[in-house]
């Protein structure tokens, strides 16, 4: 087998962002743009032109190991479309792509669910055994995604995830939900140019709220949130999805997750869109809006100093690219 290629798409959260870290359910979509992953014989094993560093690369050394390659050497290729540390999954579409290339290569399963789950655990590797699946299911399955501890028919239970975290062990429903609906919205991201750092701001919540209680609650009502907005989106009533993007964005600033930066980009669309949010974990990253006019919106980002990304609702998800 000469060569390899897989490749996997990036996400944006619509809803439950920090509340899913306290057990209410995410909702997030696969996005347009995404990682690709090109495998091919070497001499050694290597990412880019540099050998592969465990420090520096540890879902990867790790997939490779899981995947008993480390005696097979090869040379890894990554092609990302993704902005960096930008809220959108790119190390989760990483490992997803990764996965299934490193699988289509052995001769193993290249199934979408395996490669969520194995993507999962290179995930948590990687971050010191916490992670939440929301991301690489999202990248490997595509579509909308949802992910609860109790799914509660909210969605089509696709698989079971489960970790054990330095906490305990942590299990989460990941299901799907069908947006093959006409005339459905887009999704524009724009990039705010600076870095969201999921650790720290996670970290910054649960200090926040354990000074004060009464911010437990705007992550609770997130939580309520994020079910409303699971009705909207299964009976494809938009301007209700839109409504409650908009409501959720301000319990994530009252939060202190946005920034003035992002505030300027969400302002700046709103006249035309239906709703807009922070997305991800905030602290800079990205922001999103839900229109039924991209180009206008995307030109009004530009405009207003930020980068877009114009992406349908639906998407397919992680596959391998047959040459």
């Amino acid at each position: 087998m000469n060569m390899v290629r897989a490749y996997a798409p990036g996400k944006a959260i619509l809803f439950g962002e920090h509340a899913v870290v306290y057990g209410h359910p995410a909702v997030a979509v696969a996005i347009s743009k995404g990682v690709q992953v090109s495998l091919s014989g070497s001499d050694s094993w290597t990412v880019g032109n540099r050998p592969l560093c465990p420090n520096r690369h540890p879902h990867l050394n790790w997939l490779v190991e899981r995947n008993n390659l480390t005696d097979r050497p090869m040379s890894i290729k990554i092609s990302s479309e993704l902005f960096p540390a930008a809220g959108q999954g790119s190390s989760a579409a990483l490992s997803v792509a990764a996965q299934l290339a490193l699988a289509e290569f052995s001769g193993l399963s290249t199934d979408t669910v395996d490669a969520a789950i194995t993507a999962h655990q290179a995930e948590a590797y990687a971050q010191f055994g916490r992670a939440s699946p929301t991301d690489t299911a999202t990248s490997s399955l595509g579509g909308c995604v949802v992910v609860s501890n109790n799914l509660s028919g909210t969605a089509d239970t696709i698989f079971r995830a489960s970790l054990e975290t330095p906490e305990g062990v942590m299990e989460w429903d990941i299901g799907t939900v069908d947006l093959t609906y006409d005339d459905m919205p887009h999704i524009v991201l724009g990039h705010s140019g600076a870095p969201s750092q999921t650790g720290k701001m996670v970290s910054m919540v649960a200090e926040l709220i354990s000074e004060n209680q009464e911010k437990k609650q705007d992550l609770d009502f997130i939580g309520e949130l994020t079910l409303m907005g699971l009705v909207a989106l299964r009976s494809g009533a938009w301007e209700a999805v839109g409504m409650t993007m908009d409501v959720c964005h301000e319990k994530l600033r009252s939060l202190g997750l946005s920034t003035p930066v992002l505030e300027t980009l969400i302002e700046a669309v709103r006249p035309h869109s239906l709703g807009a949010k922070l997305t991800g974990s905030g602290g800079g990253g990205c922001m999103m809006a839900l229109t039924y006019n991209p180009e206008r919106v995307a030109q009004t980002i530009e405009l207003s100093g930020g980068r877009a990304i114009i992406t349908p609702m639906h998407c397919d998800g992680a596959r391998v690219l047959k040459s």
